[in-house]
């Protein structure tokens, strides 16, 4: 992401060259770029259906109850002639204004406040009750279209949100189009500059896209990244202070960060005391020791970072890793010499079981869909469960007393865990959250050791014969099952009645038609990416992130990219979602 004028022209003039015409005949469309959540409104024959968070660029959280309350974003198209179909990305935002109002209510309150405009419109979003995101001053501000079907002609960016405003959408007014030359780039980036300070909402920088969409079209993506749009972040603002101490956090997986305490400084609009310092290496890097004075910088204006030490303290206290964990007392280990350092309590240590409780109860994981983050934060504060295994102890009166929610809710909770109990052996070890040991690596030991039991009992050499499990993630995975405190809390859950099918997937009935085979998706699909996923591994398929020359078929969809350049140099087979979705019901899956 350029910060330099020189680097912003310089993406365009590449771009130029590969579209074989003249930098300067390139029409740019200037926005600015809003701090906030990118969200996709979904419309059906002009009304509302649904609306998602962006989430990883496939998958999404679904926000549409709170969205929906919006004033900004209209519940019926202002048209007599809508699309069949309209996919609307957007940012939704709070105001500076808004923002203010929110902190004074929790200082009045004595509630928790929040860091930033960004943030509390993304746990605003994120709130279960409606009427709250009601009362929050969020807006919606579109900058492209994603599925369009049965709708007029667009030709340009600047038409999409022509277009977009007619039905009923905000437009943000210094949004502008200009000429692709240094003069005109450099004007308009001190013009957004200048007017930063009066905006009604938080920007970082401007994003200029190509506004003709044919030539957007001919460049395409790179992964996911578009070759005919760039962002011009504003530089960071730096301060120095002093950095009074460093305390070690320990975090989910158990791995300790260490994080600077300083001297209160007033920085990128926000007081910064705290800042992160990443690992001992970056430490060692910066030549750091309490007692110096330090720049601060808010890298991309919300993570405040520590950039360089400007002067020695007279007396420097240098900075040394625990030998125990703060908080569990258990051994810090340093695995192969790597730069992280880790707690040895595992399940045990309280430090990390409340984001050990999130990673479990989360929908990648055991999908115990009600059991959302304020509700562990509140249980787990209240002392009703430390570890994961006390998910499954849960009483209705535990949650119905609590502050929000009553017997019926409650209840949905009870429901929910009694679902999820019913699970994979694959997610169930992911959910557990072994160090190092993701989705994929779960699924790889369960389809070389098919059993839970042959999992635990394996030795690191054994472990180490299963495809892609190196010897840090081998010894992790045999560290994790025979620490005792683990197997006592895994004793429990299983004893609560999680369970699984031992044999996974090659004893199944279904027909594996496409065994021996490796798919790639590529593009935004209608159905979640996990989903199509998942179908196409019950099939016998591999689903691999990029194509190769032994790649059997690419499935694409809307905005494919590279992925799909590589697929039609290689004489790959491509077929789109239509025959994607053919496939699919041919095997009724």
């Amino acid at each position: 992401m350029p910060f330099s004028l020189e680097e912003t022209y310089n993406f365009f003039e590449k771009a130029a060259k590969e579209l074989n015409i003249a930098t300067e005949s390139i029409t740019l469309y200037s926005e600015p770029k809003l701090d906030g959540l990118a969200v996709s409104i979904r419309y059906d024959k002009g009304l509302f259906s649904y609306a998602a968070t962006r989430g990883d660029g496939s998958v999404g959280e679904d926000v549409s109850h709170n969205i929906k309350t919006i004033k900004s974003i209209p519940l019926r198209l202002t048209t007599n002639t809508p699309p069949t179909v309209l996919e609307v990305r957007g940012e939704v935002f709070m105001t500076k204004q808004g923002f203010d109002k929110l902190n004074q209510i929790a200082e009045t309150a004595e509630t928790k406040r929040f860091v930033n405009p960004r943030n509390a419109a993304a746990g605003t979003l994120r709130q279960m009750d409606p009427k709250i995101a009601a009362e929050r001053d969020l807006q919606f501000i579109p900058y492209g279209l994603g599925h369009f079907q049965d709708g007029p002609s667009v030709d340009s960016q600047s038409g999409i949100i022509d277009y977009l405003h007619k039905l009923g959408f905000k437009h943000n007014p210094d949004s502008q189009l200009l000429t692709c030359t240094l003069a005109e780039l450099s004007q308009d980036f001190e013009r957004m500059a200048r007017l930063r300070p009066t905006l009604s909402m938080d920007i970082d920088g401007i994003v200029y896209k190509i506004d003709d969409l044919t030539l957007q079209s001919e460049l395409g993506f790179i992964a996911r990244s578009p070759k005919w749009a760039v962002a011009r972040k504003f530089p960071a603002e730096r301060m120095e202070t002093e950095l009074l101490a460093v305390d070690f956090q320990v975090g989910r997986t158990g791995v300790l960060t260490p994080v600077a305490r300083l001297k209160p400084v007033f920085v990128g609009g926000v007081t910064v005391s705290n800042a992160t310092l990443h690992n001992m290496d970056e430490v060692a890097r910066l030549g750091l020791a309490i007692g110096d004075l330090v720049e601060i910088q808010r890298a991309g204006d919300v993570i405040p970072k520590v950039t360089k030490v400007t002067a020695q303290g007279s007396e420097r206290q240098m900075i040394v890793m625990p030998k125990q964990c703060p908080v569990c007392g258990a051994e810090i280990v340093n695995v192969d010499s790597q730069a992280a350092y880790r707690c040895s309590g595992g399940l045990s240590c309280s430090a990390q079981a409340a984001e050990r409780i999130r990673h479990y109860a989360s929908r990648r994981c055991m999908n115990i869909v009600n059991l959302g983050s304020k509700l562990i934060e509140a249980l787990y504060n209240q002392g009703v469960i430390k570890t994961i295994a006390d998910i499954y102890r849960l009483k209705i009166n535990d949650i119905a007393s609590l502050e929000g929610h009553g017997e019926k809710s409650a209840q949905n909770v009870l429901d929910a865990i009694e679902t999820s109990k019913q699970t994979t052996l694959s997610t169930f070890l992911a959910a557990l959250g072994i160090p190092e040991v993701g989705e994929e690596s779960t699924k790889t030991l369960t389809k070389f050791f098919k059993t839970y039991t042959a999992i635990t009992n394996a030795s690191v050499e054994q472990l180490m014969q299963a495809p892609d499990i190196g010897p840090v993630m081998a010894k992790n995975i045999y560290d994790f099952f025979h620490d005792a405190n683990n197997q006592a809390i895994i004793d429990r859950i299983l004893t609560a009645g999680v369970t699984w099918p031992e044999q996974e997937d090659n004893d199944t009935d279904e027909p594996r038609p496409l065994a021996g085979q490796t798919w790639v998706l590529t593009g935004s699909l209608s159905m979640p990416r996990d989903q199509a996923k998942n179908a196409l591994e019950r099939l016998g398929a591999k689903v691999a992130s990029s194509v190769s020359k032994k790649t059997t078929c690419v499935v694409k969809g809307e905005e494919a990219g590279s992925k799909l350049d590589k697929a039609l140099a290689f004489g790959v087979n491509i077929i789109d979602e239509a025959e994607f979705n053919q496939l699919l019901a041919k095997y009724t899956i």
